[in-house]
């Protein structure tokens, strides 16, 4: 066979699948990862099951790992696959919908046998024409199983373990495929698996023979490239996933404001990786305590803050439900907190590995009484790093919780992100007391911005108590007094209120002068951009106004959504954010354009819905 050619690309989408035991999350991530060490713009996307194990080979155990590649700035994980590695005929029938002509589907064809077909639902024993792909697609049928068993014979391992280390062959042929250099992902595995040598040894000899199956026999495609074409700033790249940059903003913004970082936490999916990443940083002195439930671990936090700490608390919908006494008790305190909701399908246990944006109304109102405090939402993986300092930067500042709102597709998901260097970082001033001011009490505040002063438990001459009670105005003892409760209440929220002079102004993206505005919010907002600036690229006249601070919102929102008379809302709820805004803006029509099916938009479905307005 001859030499393939190297076929050049702007950007290209590759989804790792197969059985939610294939180690698909790993493969993924890995050359993710080799991808943004490489200088590529990388966007990925995770959809796995929420079942402990479903039955092996079955469309209900079906594993991915989605990424999309490009030369340039992309902002999504792609609607469309051009590369499928799929591991089981499961893996082919979730993933054929998303499939386009010209696809290269490469498969194990070991893992093709009629018992195999059965247990995905297939009927016949040619699952490609069944699926109508026989005419659409490139098929590369690999041995990936009898390649693996060979590759690891002199090792000694049984068939099970054998079998697990099938996720590197085709790491290692999908690397050749792309022309990515083996050496940076042998140093991820030296890295993952430095206490395990046996099977470091084995996943290294796996994932090169992969390789070298594709490069001895270039098999019956092109093997592609992705330059790095468009010039970025200078300094160090990686991909990192969402919750991974939340952790790293909360210990950023700990270290700039001089604080001891304290995280008190319970389990919760999506949620639980910002609480493993700060549990591996006690070398630099974070606090983490795995509390008996969710309560705990908001009012371990509560504590901490109230010691000194800047404290924050993670968690996901149901958790958010069991917090919000604790987060009444916060807002009454008038402590700084940052509390981070990854937010997922609900209600109750719903699809707990899905995404949505079911949580904002929750955030805004689920609390007792009038308990007004700061919401955020990220809009990136990347950027859950920016949101996460600035969470903790409000609330040390104002003293006051935060919430920061993410959500399973950017906290699971990954993108490139730049290294930040701490001193280019914004400085945080915690709204200490002053020493030299006399007869402190526990209310004593600035009263032109409101903001209570923080004494901490040691300082000399500022003993006091702090508590869900509330206290009087002047004194700081509690009261029940009508008059003054109603005093208390308006200063909370005048507090709340003032932070807006500190926020920035929304900023339109796409066409000023459009005909249509696009509103979202959080999450959304790769796929948002993505549509606008492609209808505009094709003539049509679309502009973008994203949000991310959602409480208070920004001081001009009125007057930039008063310039559009076509205004489309799009949101992953049945509505949340747009009754957030008829309340605001009264009388301003607002049409909606909403998912729940705890996936992320598409590109194409938000194109064609705005075509369809104008």
């Amino acid at each position: 066979m001859n030499k393939s050619q190297s076929i050049q690309l702007d950007n290209i989408v590759i989804r790792f699948s197969g059985d939610s035991g294939d180690g698909m999350q790993l493969t993924g991530n890995l050359f993710a990862q080799l991808s943004a060490e490489l200088g590529n713009e990388i966007s990925t996307f995770t959809d796995f099951p929420s079942e402990i194990r479903a039955p092996q080979g079955t469309l209900g155990g079906v594993s991915g790992f989605q990424v999309h590649v490009g030369a340039n700035k992309i902002y999504t994980p792609g609607d469309e696959i051009d590369v499928l590695v799929a591991l089981n005929p499961a893996a082919l029938k979730v993933n054929a919908k998303n499939l386009k002509k010209g696809s290269i589907v490469i498969f194990d064809r070991d893992s093709f046998q009629p018992s195999d077909l059965k247990k995905a639902n297939f009927t016949t024993d040619n699952p490609f024409e069944e699926l109508s792909l026989s005419e659409t697609i490139q098929l590369i049928p690999i041995p990936l199983t009898t390649l693996t068993k060979s590759s690891l014979e002199n090792f000694g391992f049984d068939n099970k373990t054998v079998l697990r280390s099938k996720n590197m062959l085709a790491l290692g042929l999908v690397c050749w495929l792309f022309n990515r250099p083996l050496d940076k992902a042998i140093h991820f595995l030296e890295n993952k698996f430095a206490k395990k040598p046996q099977i470091l040894q084995a996943n290294i000899k796996v994932l090169t023979d992969g390789y070298n199956y594709g490069e001895n026999l270039h098999l019956t495609v092109s093997n592609f490239v992705i330059e790095k074409s468009h010039e970025m700033p200078k300094g160090k790249y990686t991909s990192i996933n969402g919750n991974k940059a939340t952790a790293w903003g909360l210990i950023a913004a700990a270290e700039k404001a001089g604080l001891q970082l304290f995280l008190g936490s319970y389990p919760i999916t999506p949620a639980t990786d910002i609480m493993h990443e700060l549990a591996l940083q006690k070398g630099i002195g974070v606090k983490t305590v795995q509390a008996e439930d969710e309560i705990a671990g908001i009012t371990m936090a509560i504590g901490a803050s109230f010691a000194g700490c800047l404290a924050a608390t993670s968690t996901s919908g149901p958790g958010m439900s069991l917090k919000t006494e604790g987060i009444g008790l916060a807002v009454m305190a008038e402590l700084p907190l940052v509390i981070v909701d990854v937010m997922r399908s609900g209600p109750s246990t719903g699809m707990p590995t899905k995404t949505e944006q079911g949580d904002l109304l929750q955030a805004l109102y689920g609390r007792s009484g009038e308990s007004p405090l700061v919401i955020l939402a990220a809009p990136s993986p990347d950027m859950c790093f920016h949101y996460a300092f600035m969470a903790s930067k409000i609330a040390l500042e104002n003293m006051t919780p935060v919430i920061l709102l993410t959500d399973a597709f950017i906290g699971n998901g990954s993108s490139l992100w730049r290294l930040p260097k701490l001193a280019d970082l914004p400085e945080i001033q915690p709204y200490y007391v002053p020493s030299d001011m006399e007869n402190y009490k526990v209310t004593t505040r600035n009263e032109d911005t409101k903001i209570r002063y923080w004494s901490i438990p040691g300082m000399k001459g500022f003993q006091h108590c702090n508590g869900g009670l509330e206290k009087d105005y002047a004194t700081g003892n509690l009261s029940t007094d009508p008059e003054n409760h109603e005093k208390m209440v308006l200063t909370r929220k005048q507090k709340v209120d003032n932070i807006v002079k500190k926020i920035p102004e929304l900023e339109i993206e796409g066409n000023i002068d459009a005909d249509l505005l696009v509103i979202g919010w959080g999450g959304t907002y790769g796929h948002l951009k993505s549509a606008v600036d492609n209808l505009n690229n094709k003539g049509y006249k679309i502009a973008l106004a994203h949000f991310t601070y959602l409480f208070p919102l920004p001081a001009n929102t009125e007057n930039v959504i008063e310039k559009y008379n076509k205004i489309v809302v799009c949101e992953l709820n049945t509505g949340q954010f747009v009754s957030y805004l008829r309340s605001k803006i009264p009388g301003k029509i607002f049409s909606q354009f909403n998912r729940v099916q705890g996936q992320p938009f598409k590109t194409t479905e938000l194109e064609n819905h705005f075509i369809s307005l104008l």
